[in-house]
């Protein structure tokens, strides 16, 4: 009798092997996140790192806790647990009290990721979840943003009450006036109001640029997104007192468009895996990003569109897959029927 352990296992197909892992692309992401926290960290004063690390430890200690309490297979060394908690934090201002990325990291992990499977099965993206969450829990914890370099704040302090707030570039373009006493430089730099991994376009779209030498994302998702913000913004612009370019670009620029349409839209758990259904996902994040800008309470849309989309990406792989190769279509015959 052949000995169990020498027998083969025979997988389905596709038999695909590929040195890329898990942990290797959560590396990747880790490192194309690096240089907008370290410009985080300058603009904002050691607080922003202070934060960031509350949120990635309290993602991997929930992660283990949860999977060691159920007995299941421990994955907090595959990293996602740390690029979850890294994104919750980059979606936070600077002035929220240190216990909140905490709370973030609890609905992101347990209520988003775990409860449906672990990673690669939940449907939405946590770390967006947890914003939603967090803003609808303890909105005004949400809506302190500070301007860089000016009265950095405590690494450790508790309470961040007595900071004075400052509007952000895309609070202004929502009341229909140009941002004061911000150009569109600085907010392609980082010198301007915001959450703490958003404020820099040139630093996300750097490391977007290095995701994509590794081919860890595709052009399709973040080009069609950001392509759909800016021809619907240069068509329909909503200041008056700039120039239809001046202000796509201050959409462009502002708010969590970038980090959004690089580094959250393109989660692989949540997003298309054809071609054309990532255009689709992409044209479609954009459409419902401008139309809560223009028309929505909120200021900001990018959060929402993605996390609408997430739930649309079942049906767009099932209209978008491709023909199996060698089938044909069955004729409708009164047999077959």
């Amino acid at each position: 009798m052949t000995n169990k352990e020498n027998m083969l296992h025979v997988a389905s197909s596709p038999h695909i092997k590929h040195v890329d892992t898990t942990t290797s692309i959560m590396f990747d992401v880790i490192v194309a996140l690096v240089p907008a926290l370290i410009w985080a960290v300058y603009s904002y004063g050691f607080r922003a790192l202070t934060l960031t690390l509350i949120s990635v430890a309290s993602c991997i200690v929930f992660e283990y806790l949860y999977q060691k309490l159920l007995k299941k297979p421990l994955t907090v060394r595959d990293l996602s647990a740390v690029v979850t908690g890294i994104l919750i934090a980059f979606n936070l201002p600077v002035s929220v009290p240190l216990w909140v990325p905490v709370m973030g990291s609890f609905f992101a992990i347990i209520v988003v990721k775990q409860l449906f499977g672990g990673i690669g099965k939940n449907i939405v993206n946590p770390a967006l979840a947890a914003r939603v969450f967090l803003f609808t829990a303890w909105p005004s914890k949400l809506s302190g943003f500070m301007h860089p370099f000016e009265d950095k704040l405590s690494a450790f302090s508790v309470s961040c009450g007595d900071i004075t707030a400052s509007a952000t570039p895309l609070a202004s373009l929502k009341t229909g006036v140009s941002p004061d006493n911000v150009t569109l430089f600085d907010m392609f730099m980082g010198n301007t109001s915001g959450c703490i991994g958003e404020v820099s376009a040139i630093l996300v779209i750097i490391g977007g640029v290095y995701l994509l030498i590794r081919r860890v994302i595709t052009w399709h998702i973040p080009v069609s997104f950001i392509g759909t913000v800016a021809l619907i913004t240069y068509l329909f612009p909503q200041v008056e007192s700039v120039q239809p370019y001046e202000f796509m670009l201050a959409e462009l620029l502002s708010g969590g468009l970038m980090i959004g349409a690089i580094f959250m839209a393109t989660d692989y758990a949540t997003s298309p895996v054809t071609s054309a259904g990532r255009l689709i996902y992409g044209v479609g994040c954009g459409l419902i990003t401008v139309f809560i800008r223009y028309f929505g309470g909120y200021s900001e849309g990018v959060s929402f569109a993605i996390l609408i989309m997430n739930l649309l990406v079942w049906y767009i792989d099932m209209f978008t897959k491709p023909r199996v190769f060698g089938k044909i279509k069955a004729k409708k015959t009164k047999e077959a029927v």
